[in-house]
């Protein structure tokens, strides 16, 4: 293994049969000339056939046919690290997929052989549950009757099912079969509260698997292992941490096996939670850093406005995902509440002799996992967050007190079966309750509805901001940042142009008025966030936005399900989105809003890209976003990304073109001033890393002091227009100052030379684009040609950067005072 590396930024590839391992090898060079530091790959170990996401592994042994396979992969690996790029791989070992069980051997072996497979062990089953069978819930109403026996597998439609070795003989029906194998189909509306394996979530086609075994951890990272023998690999992104059996244990031994590499958890911080310091990572994959972000931007004005035009929704967020997790807990999930009420064994009542109703334990149960205030307690760590709430779910259901006090010991023990199961079980509750429930039944401001985010927090201050910066500098210096992931609801950019709302306040309620009376949906919740996806996503074809409104309607889950869809009601929402495009009324509203919206929009979406390539961790640019993305949820957000224009506009910003001296990229919808604030901020903290080791928050004076925010890393210093439709309000930024160590500076984005003075003049500074990224001249050579001035530009050159002279470490020393 080579010596351990630490990014300083990412560029997240997500790696399909449609843009396989060899297709991204092809766009190493780009990712290179970006200026991002390492390739962050979504996972590709052998998936379901056809998978487009990956998490749903196989086979551990190899890297994914349809995805290049093994000799793919190794080229990839070799041709980053050819280029200077470092290589992160998500790997999933949580779970593994059992859709079609002929392509996973695990799951086949299981199936036939019951209790006696080879594998048994790696399966989270619970036999007696099942009466000595593991339940399959995959018969529809013709249950027994779909099913087939060809050639002695058992079928439905074309997934084959294996048979017990002497149970088929001459004659069989294929019920007969059926009720002699070790395991039973079911129907699938008995996986809510029958199944007896533990799943992802509430997925019945992912079956856990015991990575806290030594024989699975081995089995199903041995791969893993050889990448870093063989030095392919340099980090890992751990998916879903929450629903191991022992994170902190199965962290351990993953950093055994890598030599403590680079390692980062899908590990979902509730607002004021701290990730564990005991835990051998680097940090989180940025979804709480992604939360400030969003919320510096957001105007605090527009809360009272913005409420009162939600009036149909619940004022009390953390009862709706109250209710939201106790829903969750009660139906798709209620086998898992089930199973936790058996490890809790026979539980007396007040008497001593009477043995307390099952039913009494389950709504016991069910009510204090709906009332977790975070993902998952980390006993005994975490204890705190467990005794809340078995605090608050005694408070709620006073007729549950005498239980909940009696089961409450074994919750607590750290070595109870029952309390570990119900640490993995939390976290899928609040998940479901609340990422994708909750969030889609409040619609005040829906960019605020992510990922780890609290709703009900409306705003941030800059003051806090620069706080939470401090604090990720000084406690996880290496953790990640994102402003866009595979999971997010809405993309930077949708986020971005939904946060002006904000500011238009009774302007945006107005519209949000006549937009209802002219495509009228009688769901007041689900038409505002509609029309605010509408809006923000715009000019979002007519497919991608029915498609989002069917997932967000059914997620919800007020007037339409998954399970029992309201035709009536899905059709007139379906009309809504149609009068987006066909009604001459709605599109003129639709329109006048875009005019207002636009420029703030672009304003608020160079803004926050920015600040998140510059401020303390480690930056994530998902595949695309260097582009205006206006993506709404998956699988909108997992589009195919066009390299070739990206590339095409690169080399434009980079030199200039055959009609003469390049000119700064107007900002517009084709991509141009965000990928020059990417690669620019990219390129800087790759190339040189010392302007990047503090953090100064720096103050601004004058009469829109509070439309900027400012930071100083160390010599790079970044400045950001916040609220820009207020900006205008009170006439632009007049007399603002800056207040920055006194250095003679350039701007990476215009070329612009910042003189050393009393402060930087805003009115000077940000006449071209909203943001700025200055560093000393001593790093680069003013030129008449800003895109050309950028500290980068030898990434695409044999010419190595110019290093940082005396100017530069006299700030590094100026700084270490304030520190």
């Amino acid at each position: 293994m080579t010596a351990r590396r630490v990014p300083a930024s990412t560029y997240r590839l997500q790696v399909t049969a449609d843009f396989d391992l060899a297709a991204a090898a092809e766009v190493v060079d780009y990712v290179r000339d970006l200026g991002a530091d390492w390739l962050y790959l979504s996972p590709v170990l052998q998936a379901e056939p056809g998978s487009q996401h990956g998490y749903d592994v196989v086979d551990h042994t190899r890297v994914d046919d349809e995805r290049g396979g093994d000799e793919a992969f190794r080229a990839l690996a070799e041709a980053a690290h050819a280029a200077g790029l470092g290589v992160l791989v998500d790997v999933v070992p949580n779970h593994v997929g059992v859709a079609t069980p002929a392509a996973n051997p695990w799951w086949w072996s299981l199936l036939e052989h019951g209790q006696g497979s080879p594998v048994a062990w790696a399966f989270d089953v619970d036999w007696d549950a099942g009466d000595g069978k593991l339940r399959v819930p995959v018969l529809d109403d013709r249950l027994l009757d779909g099913v087939e026996l060809r050639d002695g597998l058992l079928c439905l439609g074309e997934t084959a099912y294996p048979t017990a070795p002497g149970t088929v003989h001459e004659g069989d029906t294929a019920e007969d079969v059926h009720a002699r194998q070790h395991y039973e189909f079911v129907h699938w509306k008995r996986a809510d509260h029958e199944l007896n394996y533990r799943r992802f979530f509430a997925v019945n086609t992912l079956a856990a698997i015991r990575v806290e075994e030594p024989e699975v951890f081995t089995a199903s990272h041995d791969t893993i292992g050889a990448w870093f023998r063989d030095d392919l690999v340099d980090g890992l992104r751990i998916d879903h941490p929450d629903g191991l059996y022992d994170p902190a244990g199965y962290l351990q031994d993953l950093a055994e096996l890598t030599g403590g590499a680079y390692t980062l958890v899908e590990k979902i911080l509730e607002p004021g939670e701290a990730l564990a310091a005991s835990w051998p990572v680097d940090g989180t994959t940025g979804y709480d850093a992604l939360g400030v972000l969003d919320r510096v931007f957001v105007d605090p004005a527009g809360e009272e406005p913005l409420t009162a035009a939600s009036g149909a929704e619940p004022d009390d967020w953390q009862q709706l995902t109250h209710d939201t997790r106790r829903g969750i807990a009660d139906g798709i999930l209620g086998s898992e509440v089930e199973r936790l009420a058996r490890l809790l064994g026979p539980v007396t009542g007040s008497a001593a002799t009477e043995p307390v109703p099952h039913e009494r334990i389950v709504d016991a149960v069910a009510e204090i996992v709906a009332s977790f205030d975070v993902y998952r307690t980390y006993l005994p760590e975490g204890a705190h967050h467990l005794i809340d709430a078995l605090e608050r779910a005694a408070e709620a259901r006073p007729d549950l007190d005498d239980v909940i006090d009696r089961i409450a010991p074994a919750l607590v023990d750290p070595s109870n079966a029952a309390a570990i199961r119900l640490q993995q079980t939390s976290g899928m509750v609040m998940a479901k309750g609340v990422e994708d429930t909750a969030f889609y039944r409040t619609s005040r401001l829906t960019s605020l509805s992510e990922v780890g985010g609290d709703p009900s927090v409306f705003s941030l201050s800059v003051a806090d901001f620069h706080q939470a910066q401090r604090d990720r500098l000084g406690s996880w210096p290496h953790t990640m940042t994102t402003l866009t992931t595979h999971d997010t609801k809405r993309s930077e950019d949708t986020r971005a142009r939904i946060a002006v709302l904000a500011e238009l306040g009774h302007e945006w309620t107005t519209a949000l008025e006549r937009l209802q009376s002219l495509a009228p949906l009688d769901d007041a919740v689900l038409a505002d966030l509609l029309w605010q996806a509408i809006v923000g996503a715009r000019p979002a074809s007519r497919e991608r936005l029915h498609a989002y409104a069917e997932k967000a309607s059914r997620e919800a889950g007020d007037s339409t399900t998954w399970t029992a869809p309201d035709d009536d009601f899905e059709r007139r929402m379906h009309a809504l989105v149609d009068a987006a495009f066909d009604d001459p009324a709605v599109v003129a509203v639709l329109d006048a809003l875009d005019e207002r919206i636009d420029a703030a929009g672009w304003s608020n979406g160079l803004g926050q890209k920015l600040v998140q390539l510059t401020a303390p961790g480690v930056p994530d640019v998902y595949q695309g976003t260097e582009f205006w993305d206006r993506s709404l949820v998956d699988p909108d957000n997992r589009r195919p990304v066009d390299y070739a224009e990206r590339r095409h506009v690169l080399a434009g910003l980079d030199g200039p073109d055959d009609d003469g001296p390049e000119r700064l990229p107007h900002i517009g919808l084709d991509g141009a001033a965000k990928l020059l604030v990417t690669s620019r901020a990219l390129r800087a903290r790759r190339d040189h890393p010392e302007l990047f080791t503090r953090y100064l928050a720096l103050e601004a004076t004058g009469s829109a002091a509070d439309h900027v925010i400012a930071f100083d890393r160390g010599g790079a210093v970044t400045i950001a227009t916040r609220l820009p439709i207020g900006l205008g309000r009170v006439g632009g930024w007049g007399d603002t100052l800056v207040h920055a160590v006194p250095l003679d500076r350039v701007d990476l984005l215009t070329g612009r030379s910042v003189p050393a003075g009393q402060g930087i003049a805003l009115a000077e500074l940000l006449t071209d684009y909203p943001v700025a990224l200055l560093v000393p001249a001593a790093v680069v050579e003013p030129t008449d040609h800003g895109t050309s001035a950028d500290a980068a530009a030898p990434s695409s050159s044999d010419e190595a950067p110019t290093t940082v002279e005396s100017d530069a470490q006299a700030e590094i020393d100026i700084l270490e005072g304030h520190a």
